[in-house]
């Protein structure tokens, strides 16, 4: 069994077809997915998504993009919208500074530092978002750590090695998508030989990024076996073996899910 840890499934790509969605995935042998929340003030869409399909848990969090949109959501409000049995994170959350037009880098802390705030006070973790920051995002993950832990994932991980290395050294979890299976991605197929495997994730960002043989195709949570078998090539492990411990790393760092899988 697999299980898609990223997936966007409220994002128009999807919305005329969840149900096909969902059961091309479970054919695929994707048996779970947890779709991500982007802005705050659509937590009763995912939950819907949640409570309409049981294959699906889902997060509570303003992505960086949405940083502009959501800039002062207290901590206390997300924690909040967290008790829902099938909301089992916090985020995504962190800092995108790929894009000239985003929110400014202080609001984008401001967010993360309140979600890192959020994900200590209900034990969640975070589903953490990092582009083009990779020094600014370590050190704000190493402050954080220092006034008191809090778990998470380095979610879609296609940053530097150093990055990588500091995650797992604050005890960090770090997931890989399509992107590990592109032809040119040798560095990134080499981060991860070195994330131990007790950390590794797996999982789609769609409707972005397909994985190779599906690139140009909107993604979906099924080709998380492809992006699995791709991993699996690269850390020399049976398929089978690798959909085993992504899925028990999943269930070791998302416990709420644990507590509720039948």
């Amino acid at each position: 069994m697999l299980i898609d840890s990223h997936c966007h499934l409220d994002f128009p790509d999807f919305a005329a077809d969840i149900a096909g969605v969902v059961a091309r995935a479970e054919a695929a042998g994707v048996a779970r997915m947890l779709t991500i929340s982007t802005r705050v003030a659509k937590a009763d869409t995912y939950r819907a998504i949640a409570e309409a399909h049981p294959q699906v848990w889902y997060t509570v969090g303003t992505h960086p993009h949405g940083a502009a949109e959501e800039p002062d959501v207290p901590a206390g409000t997300i924690a909040a919208l967290t008790r829902h049995p099938r909301c089992i994170g916090i985020g995504e959350a962190g800092l995108d500074y790929h894009y000239d037009d985003a929110a400014p880098e202080a609001v984008q802390e401001r967010v993360l530092r309140a979600h890192i705030e959020a994900a200590r006070a209900t034990g969640l973790p975070l589903v953490i978002h990092s582009r083009d920051a990779d020094e600014h995002m370590e050190a704000v993950l190493a402050d954080e750590m220092r006034r008191s832990p809090f778990t998470g994932v380095l979610h879609c991980f296609s940053s530097g090695r150093r990055l990588a290395e500091a995650g797992v050294e604050l005890g960090l979890y770090v997931s890989f998508s399509g992107i590990v299976t592109f032809r040119r991605s040798h560095d990134l197929r080499d981060i991860a030989r070195a994330v131990p495997r007790t950390r590794i994730l797996v999982e789609t960002d769609a409707p972005f990024l397909a994985p190779e043989p599906h690139r140009g195709r909107t993604n979906e949570p099924a080709y998380t076996a492809d992006t699995a078998r791709s991993l699996a090539a690269t850390l020399e492990l049976p398929v089978a073996d690798l959909a085993a411990l992504t899925t028990a790393n999943f269930h070791r760092l998302f416990t709420k899910a644990e507590a509720g899988r039948a």
